[in-house]
């Protein structure tokens, strides 16, 4: 009797089924008896949109072959004519990030222009800034003179 060199290696044990007794998803449209899937249905199909947008997979949203097609169809005709948007908004607030030190600068205001740049007067104040600060008190006279009559009144 020649012996056998190479023996059969062992048959491997059956996969163990990783849903363990969850059941899949029965078809909404099927169990209905919905026939097919109306575009203009917007509530029905917001249902197997995603928060940003996309269209949900068929194990996630329980939908039968046929009835994912028709899902998918119908949303894409329902975006064309502008019944359902491409995207979703999505507001984020930002925090931090690069060159961000925690200090509460705000944004920079535009640059003045170098090259047309007023020479500063002899007190450290340009021409333009004291005209400025002699509108801004006239308008503080203005305003407690018409806040004091109100107030007698």
């Amino acid at each position: 009797m020649p012996r056998i060199n190479n023996p059969k290696p062992p048959k491997r044990a059956p996969k163990i089924d990783t849903r363990r007794g969850a059941k899949k998803k029965p078809c909404s449209f099927c169990q209905h008896g919905v026939g097919t899937v109306d575009y203009k249905d917007i509530a029905q199909l917001r249902k197997y949109i995603s928060d940003r947008g996309k269209i949900r997979g068929r194990k996630v949203s329980g939908n039968c072959q046929q009835h994912q097609r028709d899902v998918t169809d119908a949303i894409k005709t329902a975006r064309e004519l502008a019944l359902l948007p491409y995207t979703q908004r999505t507001v984020t607030e930002r925090r931090g990030g690069r060159g961000n030190r925690g200090d509460d600068r705000g944004p920079r205001g535009p640059r003045p222009d170098r090259d047309n740049a007023a020479p500063a007067s002899a007190e450290g104040e340009s021409p333009e800034a004291e005209a400025v600060l002699e509108d801004a008190s006239v308008g503080a006279e203005l305003f407690q003179t018409e806040f004091a009559e109100e107030a007698s009144e």
